[in-house]
């Protein structure tokens, strides 16, 4: 591995020991790739996904310009809020992975928190 991907995966290591979903408290898994962008709001005491949106869901797919941008980033947000509120979840803890946050980890992360919920 190179060092740049070792980096990464210590960052990710160490959010990661300070992050746990529960029932109560969910967590929120932002992943940014180079073409798409995936939000899930996971519960880690029982390992199962409460609620996921992306780039590549039906209600996205073929109506953004481009799947990597901050504008794809605020969309996928706001539709990871909609979906966790159908869910009945309002609070949840956020996972940025290995990524800072900035650019499209942070826009996602304020349309979620702008669509209601709390982290």
């Amino acid at each position: 591995m190179k060092g740049s991907k070792i980096r990464a995966v210590l960052r990710k290591k160490r959010v990661r020991s300070k992050i746990s979903g529960t029932t109560e408290r969910p967590r929120l898994n932002v992943k940014c790739g180079h073409k798409h962008i995936y939000a899930q709001i996971i519960d880690d005491s029982r390992g199962i996904t409460l609620a996921s949106a992306s780039t590549l869901s039906p209600e996205l797919k073929g109506k953004l310009k481009s799947n990597d941008t901050v504008e794809a980033a605020k969309t996928v947000g706001k539709l990871i809020a909609q979906k966790a509120t159908e869910n009945k979840i309002k609070l949840v803890v956020f996972d940025r992975s290995s990524k800072s946050y900035e650019g499209k980890i942070k826009a996602l992360a304020e349309e979620a928190r702008a669509g209601g919920l709390e982290f």
